[in-house]
């Protein structure tokens, strides 16, 4: 999945948060040397922030949500709770900062839910309509613009996986199945069972490798190893697989564990941007990779993709797409996703990859299938079991400020798929058997 927290860095030990709906006001104590935009109030004009309070409310008050201002005023139209301990931060952040400023105000305490999830949901499904279409015109203006160090070059792809991916091995070992896979499981049913991930895990990957015609002898390049199960899976077809990364951390973990499966002859994992791998392929597998290359650098992923596959060779991709007007809105803006948890992150549309394919290489959609409920499931297993796992996450030296951080991220991504602004998609490309 493509989502440095910055800053990134373990903090001190903190006790297990409580449920939600008795939720502190605020963490004890936020590090202001790790969390200085969630510690101090942002600076924010009295008319930006009363210009946001305004939009807020009237938002707020044609929503199927009750929301409850500092225990003395309810807006909404009843449904899942939004309380706001402390309307003015709430506001001011908002005003300084945007959707930026509402997730470090829950970083911060000033706002909780016990429903997290269908708080954000709700908001999710308006989300195109929740600012007057008037202000959105002048968002070009007001919203916060990304920042330079975060662009995709090689050495800033770098940086940004980085910052994300090398936060812990243990970390992410603490939520997500033994697989260690970090993207969208495929599930036979609902409700899904967490004893049934990892299975659905290896469905998935299973799936990719078959519409990339995986066995035997097949040249296999995948981009974005992760912690190396598609690998291994695709060796124990008697492939032979390429396999790169930009995370020293994941790079590490993936040659032991295809050790550990024997199949160091057929597995060669690489520290390796895509751009400068070289050679030929029949194959070429990427799950949730495109995600970190940025709008910039599209043309060049998928040029890149045409040079390394053969003719008549099919690329399997799995990726999370938005709406092509949500993305065209916010490609230039800079996100509370990009400054916490993805830096230099974007997701695509389907329009976006499938024009960039038809006009700059000989690569050919030739099917794609959608199955995001079955990332919002995903999501809610690692959610939950993050949770359950807070005295170990605090054991590895990250506070509670982190904390919220990640489960806000984890909710902020469930809702985006349980209300449909979000997909997944696994893409089939196919190369002309003759160049033009």
């Amino acid at each position: 999945m493509s989502v440095s927290v910055s800053p990134a860095s373990p903090g001190s030990p903190g006790s297990a948060p409580p449920p939600a709906s008795q939720a502190p006001v605020r963490p004890a104590v936020v590090d202001e040397l790790r969390w200085p935009d969630v510690a101090r109030q942002p600076r924010a004009s009295w008319l930006r922030t009363a210009i946001a309070e305004r939009v807020v409310r009237h938002a707020l008050g044609r929503l199927p949500l009750r929301v409850r201002l500092g225990g003395a005023e309810t807006l909404g139209l009843g449904g899942p709770l939004l309380e706001v301990r402390e309307p003015k931060a709430f506001f001011r952040r908002i005003g300084a900062g945007g959707l930026i400023g509402f997730g470090e105000s829950y970083m911060a305490g000033e706002w909780q839910a016990p429903d997290l999830v269908g708080v954000l949901t709700v908001l999710a499904e308006r989300a195109a309509h929740l600012v007057p279409a008037p202000l959105q015109t002048l968002r070009a203006v007001w919203a916060p613009k990304q920042p330079a160090a975060q662009r995709n070059t090689p050495e800033g792809s770098r940086d940004n996986i980085s910052r994300h991916y090398d936060l812990s091995n243990e970390l992410f070992a603490l939520f997500l199945d033994e697989t260690l896979s970090y993207s969208s499981a495929l599930f036979r049913g609902f409700p899904a069972d967490r004893s049934l991930l990892a299975a659905a895990q290896h469905r998935k990957i299973d799936r990719l490798l078959d519409e990339a015609r995986v066995g035997p002898g097949t040249r296999l390049l995948e981009i974005g190893t992760g912690w190396g199960e598609l690998a291994i899976r695709a060796a124990a077809r008697g492939a032979r697989v390429l396999t790169v990364t930009l995370s020293q951390e994941q790079r590490e973990l993936a040659r032991e564990r295809v050790r550990a499966a024997g199949a160091e002859d057929r597995v060669t994992v690489e520290l390796r941007d895509y751009r400068r791998v070289e050679g030929t392929f029949e194959a070429i597998v990427s799950v949730e990779m495109i995600e970190a290359v940025g709008a910039e650098f599209w043309p060049e992923y998928f040029l890149t993709l045409d040079r390394l596959l053969v003719p008549g060779g099919r690329i399997a991709l799995q990726a999370i797409t938005m709406p092509h007007d949500r993305m065209l809105a916010s490609k230039d803006t800079f996100t509370w996703i990009q400054k916490y948890v993805f830096p230099g992150g974007l997701l695509p549309s389907t329009e976006a990859i499938e024009r960039i394919t038809a006009e700059r290489t000989t690569l050919r959609m030739a099917g794609r299938d959608g199955f995001g409920p079955h990332y919002a499931e995903t999501l809610r297993l690692w959610r939950e079991r993050f949770t359950e796992q807070a005295p170990r996450v605090d054991a590895l030296g990250f506070d509670e400020t982190f904390r919220r951080l990640w489960t806000f991220y984890l909710a902020y991504s469930e809702a985006g798929f349980r209300s449909g602004y979000l997909d997944v998609q696994q893409m089939l490309l196919t190369k002309e058997e003759t160049s033009r």
